[in-house]
């Protein structure tokens, strides 16, 4: 019989030094050629403006491998629902029958994206206490607590299109000192470290506006067509990381600046360098970063269950 488990269970058993460890070891398994990890599949509903992602991954010689569906409808705001939902399908590798319906209404993926991004700053080095947002959602949020994970963040600076969306993002953000924004290139000018986490399809961050040594992280662009930073962002960086060469060529922001050389981060966590210029890294969201997060859950769900 497959085992359902709910988000509720999902999150007592979420341990944050876990889940960035985690997603470092995914990372590395993806550059190394262990995983097969095919391209998502989008679907848009256009009545809605909503989309759905589809990813899955197996880890060779794994036990598991993982189907994941997650959708993001805008209009869920004024219906009093959360925009975003979905579920991990984790299966057997041996008979490819369900083993576990992770319930999570599309939380993992929120977590995952999040932690993936503030162990890349980790493995960068960084010592920020200062972090600026690009984007008011539920992202955003996870971004300012997971960032906490691996700095000493004392104050934030966010930036919204919607005045009423920056204000309720401020209140929840009240653990550090925040700052409302009037334009994105205010942020750049308080901030050397920069999250971004909108569904812009127009550059957001001008190369002209950012600080020698800043590092950008760009979460939002992981659909043909979308582009939250100019491209002369990542043609004048020093360092450009992706999680995947092949995904962000075509869903990220390296499908506006293709000649780019560009870094797997599973490969320079392997190989890190000292980096003091300007460094991006784009994400698009693998499949394998669900993998790793939903055999972990179900581990840390069967360990609590036991006790």
């Amino acid at each position: 019989m497959i085992r359902v488990i709910p988000r509720s269970a999902l999150e007592r058993t979420l341990v944050p030094s876990r889940v960035i460890e985690a997603m470092r070891d995914a990372l590395i398994a993806q550059a190394r050629g262990e995983c097969q990890t095919p391209m998502p599949m989008h679907l848009e509903v256009p009545a809605e403006s909503a989309e759905v992602h589809i990813k899955s991954s197996y880890h060779r010689g794994g036990k598991y491998f993982v189907l994941k569906a997650a959708s993001t409808f805008p209009g869920n705001l004024a219906r009093g629902l959360s925009t975003g939902s979905g579920m991990m399908l984790l299966c057997s590798a041996e008979t490819g029958e369900p083993v576990a319906l992770l319930d999570d209404g599309g939380h993992l993926t929120d977590v995952r994206t999040a932690a993936v991004t503030a162990m890349v700053v980790r493995e960068l080095g960084r010592r920020d206490t200062v972090l600026g947002i690009l984007g008011t959602g539920i992202q955003a949020r996870l971004q300012a607590a997971w960032h906490a994970q691996v700095l000493d963040l004392k104050e934030i600076w966010i930036w919204g299109r919607t005045p009423e969306r920056v204000e309720q993002c401020r209140q929840d953000l009240s653990a550090w000192k925040v700052h409302v924004a009037e334009s994105p290139a205010e942020v750049t000018r308080h901030c050397c470290l920069i999250v971004t986490v909108t569904a812009s399809r127009t550059p957001l961050l001008k190369a002209a506006d950012i600080q020698p040594g800043t590092h950008v992280s760009a979460v939002g662009s992981d659909s043909a067509g979308k582009q939250e930073l100019d491209p002369e962002i990542l043609r004048g960086a020093e360092l450009v990381l992706v999680d995947s060469l092949a995904q962000c060529a075509k869903l990220g922001e390296l499908q506006h600046a293709p000649e780019t050389s560009a870094v797997e981060i599973g490969a320079f966590c392997q190989s890190p360098r000292s980096v003091s210029g300007i460094t991006v890294a784009d994400f698009t969201g693998l499949g394998v970063e669900d993998l790793f997060i939903s055999e972990l859950c179900v581990l840390c769900a069967s360990v609590a269950e036991k006790q």
